[in-house]
C-alpha cells in the first residue's frame, strides 16, 4: 500500500503564501532543494490542486542546461510522475502524464492507495485540507522557512485535530527547518 504525503514549505507563523499570494520567500536554496528532490524521487504520483499545477507546470518545458544540477535533478523528477490534477475552472491540462479531474473523491485516492506500487503526493493547501478531512494523509513534511509573513494561505486546514507521530527533523545551513510527521 502506497502512503499519501502531504509536503509543504511554509512560513513560520504556518502559510504557503503571505496575503498578498506571493510565496517569493519560500524558494529553496540548493541544500534544502536537493533533500526535496530525494523525498520526491519516489513519488509516483502527484495530486494537484489547479494553482499548485499551474505554478509546477513550469517545469515541464524549462530549460535546465545552465541551472543548478538541482534544478535539472527536479525537472526529471517532474517529467517522470503521472499527476492528476482537481479543478472545476481549467478545461484541459497542458502537460505530459497528466489527466484532469473535477472533484476530489476520497474513495478514489483511498482505492488508488491500496493499488499504487509508488507513494502518491497531494500539493496544495486546499487539495491537501480535503485529503486531511478525509483521513488519507499518511505523513506531513513540512519545512518550516525562517520567516513570518503574518497572514496569507495557511499550509494546514483550521478545522481539524490530527495527533501526529514525529518521524524526522533537520536543520539545513539557511536556517530551513524539516519536520516530518505520520498522521494517523
Amino acid at each position: 500500500m502506497a502512503k499519501l504525503i502531504y509536503p509543504a514549505i511554509t512560513s513560520l507563523d504556518g502559510f504557503v503564501a503571505d496575503a498578498d499570494g506571493r510565496f517569493d520567500w519560500s524558494a529553496p536554496d540548493e541544500e534544502v532543494h536537493a533533500f526535496v528532490n530525494d523525498l520526491e524521487r519516489p513519488i509516483g504520483t502527484y495530486l494537484l490542486g489547479r494553482r499548485m499545477y499551474e505554478v509546477l507546470m513550469a517545469w515541464e518545458t524549462m530549460d535546465t542546461t545552465d541551472e543548478p544540477s538541482v534544478i535539472e535533478d527536479y525537472a526529471h523528477i517532474w517529467r517522470a510522475a503521472d499527476k492528476i490534477v482537481y479543478s472545476r475552472s481549467i478545461d484541459a491540462v497542458s502537460t505530459a502524464k497528466t489527466r484532469l479531474e473535477r472533484s476530489f473523491d476520497p474513495d478514489v485516492v483511498r482505492e488508488m492507495k491500496a493499488s499504487a506500487e509508488r507513494d502518491i503526493s497531494v500539493g496544495g493547501p486546499d487539495l491537501a485540507a480535503q485529503a486531511i478531512r478525509a483521513g488519507l494523509v499518511d505523513e506531513i513534511q513540512l519545512f518550516l522557512s525562517p520567516v513570518v509573513v503574518g497572514g496569507g494561505t495557511r499550509a494546514l486546514p483550521d478545522d481539524v485535530r490530527l495527533d501526529l507521530e514525529l518521524l524526522d527533523e533537520r536543520r539545513f545551513g539557511n536556517g530551513t527547518v524539516l519536520v516530518r510527521y505520520r498522521s494517523g
